[in-house]
């Protein structure tokens, strides 16, 4: 008996996945939902954006002329105040003539950190480059060798200073951090209650309250003559305090271990170190990536705080810039804006990288 030929019915053709439009159908129009959302956003833009473009692009006032910015006033943008005082907001106090010197300290300062988010260069001799890097940093701020003028901490000020307390702060906060949450889950009680009670109570607290304890009460404990500067204990306060956090994100990853893996690790001999060190710190950290890495941004911005100590960091200085001058004081908008964008920029590159080390991660599992 002879088979029937029967013609198989024409598939459509695969559905593309990658591109603009796929891009747009999978992330603005996935569903019904989605898609709402995506047609009142740009209604919105539609009917908000050609103003914002008028009084931001194309009427606003671009030259430094305080009269020009007060006829503007209402109609456009000041962008001129930016011009008049970028120096002052973006290095604060710190003296004119020698304000090249924050300005290479801080691209140094900014370029360690990004070569050290690359991992090919995660060596040995990296943390020697970090201890030098900071070391130079220093010596550029403050002087007082090699010829440069001695600068006190309290006239440090701007962007430097925030890029310094936030990369420091995150630097020695993460392995403290690290430390205490494995303290947590020690089995010795001494240990464990220490951390316990370092956690909750510097969790109870907003970190206003550490810096006003670490910058006025603390001088008061100090014996007779002896004084630590307020820049140093401004930055215990907020590593101590970011330590706090992180330590629980941190415990949190430790806590999604299985238990058998510890065991097996025992099976063969290793000591603890060796396990948290090998096995199950690598592990727990790669869970919580997101966790950390907000954590960090947290630290970035809550530096604006400083100012409650005479800390005139990026938000302290636009403040110290414009309410110095009656001229500017009306343009403050606009100030906060240069600095958002900046807060922004710092912020936005840290997030991506932070999926950049998700995406490593999940494609290393998949192996």
């Amino acid at each position: 008996m002879s088979a029937v030929f029967q013609p198989i019915a024409q598939r459509p053709p695969p559905v593309r996945q990658s591109g603009f439009v796929p891009w747009i159908r999978a992330n603005l129009f996935a569903d019904w939902k989605s898609s709402v959302a995506t047609i009142a956003v740009i209604a919105l833009a539609i009917v908000y954006l050609p103003g914002l473009a008028e009084w931001a692009i194309f009427r606003a006032v671009a030259q430094p002329d305080a009269e020009a910015c007060q006829r503007a006033r209402g109609i456009g943008a000041c962008w001129g105040v930016v011009a008049e005082k970028y120096r002052l907001i973006i290095f604060g106090r710190y003296p004119f003539e020698s304000q090249w010197r924050p300005e290479v300290a801080t691209i140094m300062l900014v370029g360690l950190v990004m070569l050290s988010c690359i991992r090919q260069f995660w060596k040995a001799w990296l943390a020697l480059v970090w201890v030098a890097a900071l070391a130079a940093f220093f010596v550029l701020m403050h002087g007082g060798v090699l010829g440069l003028e001695v600068v006190t901490t309290d006239r440090w000020g701007g962007l430097p200073l925030t890029i310094m307390l936030s990369v420091l702060s995150i630097v020695l906060a993460f392995p403290l951090a690290v430390l205490v949450a494995l303290g947590r889950r020690s089995n010795l009680p001494a240990i464990r209650t220490f951390c316990v009670i370092y956690v909750e109570l510097i969790r109870g607290v907003p970190l206003i309250s550490v810096l006003f304890m670490a910058s006025f009460m603390f001088p008061l404990f100090m014996p007779p003559g002896v004084t630590i500067d307020v820049l140093i204990r401004v930055l215990v306060g907020i590593t101590l305090f970011a330590a706090a956090y992180m330590a629980e994100i941190v415990r949190g990853g430790l806590q999604a271990i299985p238990k058998g893996q510890v065991e097996a690790a025992d099976s063969l001999g290793l000591t603890y170190w060796q396990t948290q060190r090998k096995i199950v710190l690598p592990q727990a950290l790669a869970m919580v990536v997101p966790g950390i890495m907000n954590n960090f941004i947290s630290i970035f911005k809550d530096t604006s705080l400083v100012a409650i100590v005479s800390l005139y960091e990026l938000t302290g200085a636009l403040g110290l810039a414009l309410n110095s001058d009656a001229n500017w004081r009306p343009f403050k908008i606009e100030g906060y804006l240069f600095i958002t964008l900046i807060y922004f920029a710092f912020c936005f590159a840290m997030s991506r990288y932070s999926l950049w080390v998700e995406k490593q991660l999940n494609r290393s599992k998949t192996r």
